[in-house]
């Protein structure tokens, strides 16, 4: 019985970690792949409006250098709404100062919701946005001037319904988990979700994420109740067949800070598993037309579950080799795992170094190092918070952890 456990559980994790290495690579597989991932030079002829939305709450640390940011944009139709909720006065304070300052392009909007939350507060600005296409950013985000004429370029250049563009934590100094978390950053903008496009299934990023005004509209924006809404509208856009372009520019990338200490990863990793877990439950994904794009969105929706499961199988797995006596051939089958995590260590490696290169970073080797030693523990918190996701789930606790940002990213910019 415990051989049989042993094996089951080893298999499971074994084809896991293939297929995370296998889609965390999809962008390196060939150079026409890699370069398919850029953004296309844009024309000069920008032709689409843009309403720009900023939901800040508590934030007013960091939103003055983000709306201004903004305003360098080199683009000539935009406009920026600040959304703000009726008890944060500090950050409303920024805010209305910004639009007095830049009455032609910055407005203010309260939100007045009891219990707050980001779509809450998107839903509330959507009728205000005049824009052919709205655009989301989060209230610490240092956005590049030249990102909306290529944003607006891609739309015109392919007919996309949606625009998903790149997101890069980037103080990846900070703390021994900040080098990790840039590095996944970088993996799931750079490729990932390249792969997901590709396929016709994307759970969208939550900033620099561009949609068609009308298209937002006639779905009733975001899902209020979900604390993953970013997710649920590339599910709910794909089961329609929405087409989703995906692009990764070094240079265009939105630059955003790391979580400032272990709790808050933590609570943002647990409100992101809730949230897939939630539009899991929804099943909007099963009017996806094929059967891959079904299984892809299976797998990928339920990466909390399976998360949690394989977190519990490596603690099971760990003190079964202390008290169990197993036969040869079951002990071998239960270091297979050990194969594809060996080799996505080391394309981590590579992915660092690039990362560094990418963006004129100094990567020294106490950080190669970090990388590795740091490995186990950050894999814990992330089995942890899946752990947590779906025990809230289950006892329908689904209030808003706040991420806290103190703007640990804006030197590096």
């Amino acid at each position: 019985m415990i051989s049989a456990f042993i094996v089951v559980c080893s298999l499971a994790l074994f084809w896991v970690a293939v297929f995370t290495l296998w889609w965390m690579l999809h962008a390196w597989r060939t150079p026409e792949t890699l370069a398919g991932t850029r953004f296309g030079a844009p024309d000069d002829t920008g032709a689409l409006a843009f309403s720009l939305l900023v939901p800040a709450r508590h934030e007013q640390e960091v939103l003055e250098h983000t709306v201004l940011r903004l305003l360098e944009s080199t683009h000539l139709d935009y406009e920026v709404i600040v959304i703000v909720g009726h008890d944060d006065p500090d950050t409303a304070a920024v805010a209305h100062r910004l639009a007095a300052e830049h009455p032609r392009l910055v407005s203010v909007v309260t939100d007045h919701h009891e219990k707050k939350n980001k779509p809450k507060a998107l839903n509330n600005a959507l009728p205000a946005c005049r824009g052919d296409v709205v655009g989301v950013f989060d209230a610490e985000d240092q956005v590049h001037p030249e990102l909306l004429a290529h944003v607006d370029h891609a739309f015109r250049d392919t007919g996309a319904d949606v625009v998903q563009g790149g997101v890069q934590l980037i103080n990846f100094h900070s703390s021994w988990y900040s080098l990790r978390n840039c590095l996944e950053y970088f993996f799931w903008f750079r490729s990932r979700l390249h792969l997901h496009a590709e396929k016709g299934f994307i759970p969208l990023g939550g900033n620099t994420v561009f949609v068609r005004t009308e298209l937002l509209r006639r779905n009733g924006g975001w899902d209020e109740a979900c604390l993953a809404e970013d997710c649920d509208l590339g599910v709910r856009l794909s089961s329609q067949g929405a087409k989703v372009v995906v692009a990764y520019d070094s240079e265009m990338v939105t630059r955003e800070e790391t979580p400032d200490s272990v709790v808050s990863l933590f609570k943002q990793r647990t409100r992101w598993n809730q949230g897939f877990l939630q539009v899991y439950r929804k099943k909007d994904w099963k009017r996806l037309p094929s059967l891959r794009q079904r299984m892809l969105a299976r797998y990928t929706l339920a990466t909390p579950f399976i998360q949690a499961l394989s977190g519990l199988a490596l603690l099971a797995g760990v003190g079964l080799a202390f008290v169990a006596e197993v036969p040869v051939a079951v002990a071998l089958v239960s270091f297979s795992p050990l194969v594809p995590m060996a080799a996505m260590t080391a394309f981590e490696v590579v992915g660092l170094h690039d990362f560094g290169k990418q963006y004129q970073l100094r990567i020294r080797f106490g950080h190669y190092l970090k990388l590795l030693l740091g490995a186990p523990f950050y894999q814990l918190i992330l089995a942890g918070a899946a752990l947590r996701a779906v025990w809230r789930e289950l006892r329908g606790r689904k209030d808003w952890e706040l991420t806290r940002h103190v703007g640990a990213h804006l030197a590096e910019g």
